[in-house]
């Protein structure tokens, strides 16, 4: 359930797919969801397709090896609507006409350092968070989620400048399946041009390659030419895009999939 972004998830099915799916929609409707988002499986897509649903992308190897897709219903016209897409088309083309370049090591200038952070950087976490998205689909501005999601397992990296952080990212990893999120990616604007976020993927891959960890994805806002063209160099593949999935930056945006086997690299 999440009523900030005006949708409902369903991660995991059992049983029987249509009654599980008709009970979804039961749920989205009493709840005045505009987009319900099934996380299921290719051999489902005639049963989604019967039912209304539309596959907006897909992550490779995510339910320990076996491919997962998005399907996708909407319960309102403006949300089904996206006003950025041709445009979104041209970031995504640029960002692919640009070379993969994964195997150039980047070095963190000095006085910039790379830290894992713990408890003690919530403060910090939060205020970077604060400063870089005015809106974003969950509280990281909240030094207290924070900290919950790294009870939870959530692993973060980021690089200090001096006393203040200015880049961070995180690694959300479900066990259960075997895969991971790169997100909550930020930088501050003023420290964008040295590559920080590459370095911080980069040490979150090699973190994720110890836990045994092969599918790695990650949810990008399709407008931002910064964070794709990152992905993209890294040797992450593009694997379509969410209509306003979730409010982010500072609207509800269309996000890009994009997935890495990191057993390959």
């Amino acid at each position: 359930m999440d009523p900030f972004n005006k949708r409902i998830r369903v991660d995991k099915l059992i049983g029987s797919l249509l009654e599980s799916i008709k009970y979804a929609e039961e749920i989205a409707r009493e709840n005045q969801a505009e987009k319900l988002i099934v996380k299921g499986k290719l051999q489902d897509l005639p049963i989604f397709q019967e039912q209304g649903f539309s596959l907006e992308a897909k992550i490779d190897q995510f339910f320990r090896g076996t491919d997962m897709y998005f399907f996708c219903k909407y319960y309102s016209s403006e949300r089904r609507n996206s006003e950025h897409w041709i445009e979104e088309d041209d970031v995504l083309q640029s960002v692919q006409d640009k070379e993969v370049s994964e195997k150039t090591a980047i070095m963190l200038p000095k006085p910039y350092r790379l830290k894992e952070l713990s408890a003690e950087d919530v403060q910090a976490m939060a205020l970077l968070y604060q400063t870089v998205f005015e809106i974003y689909p969950v509280p990281l501005h909240d030094p207290v989620y924070i900290r919950k999601t790294m009870e939870e397992g959530t692993v973060y990296y980021g690089v200090y400048f001096g006393e203040e952080l200015v880049s961070a990212a995180a690694a959300e990893i479900d066990w259960e399946h075997g895969n991971a999120e790169l997100t909550d990616c930020a930088t501050l604007p003023q420290h964008r041009k040295h590559q920080l976020m590459k370095i911080l993927l980069v040490q979150l891959e090699e973190v994720l390659k110890k836990h045994n960890i092969y599918c790695a994805y990650s949810i990008a806002r399709s407008l931002s030419f910064g964070m794709n063209a990152s992905l993209h160099s890294l040797g992450y593949k593009y694997r379509g895009r969410l209509t306003k999935n979730c409010f982010i930056f500072n609207k509800l945006e269309d996000m890009n999939v994009w997935v890495k086997d990191l057993s390959a690299h």
